[in-house]
């Protein structure tokens, strides 16, 4: 359940800022948000797996 959350949390976030990617087409802005959505991604794939605790 926790793992179908986050991907809904993510899929939210990168719709937002691909919006605002859209929008706004700033190069520096682009940056900016293609490493927001990797680091988002990384988080995800790092820490919504099964907790053994």
């Amino acid at each position: 359940m926790n793992r179908i959350l986050a991907l809904f949390a993510f899929v939210i976030l990168a719709g937002f800022l691909g919006i605002l990617a859209y929008r706004v087409p700033s190069p520096d802005l682009l940056v900016v948000l293609g490493l927001t959505v990797l680091l988002v991604a990384y988080d995800f794939a790092t820490s919504s797996g099964d907790n053994k605790d």
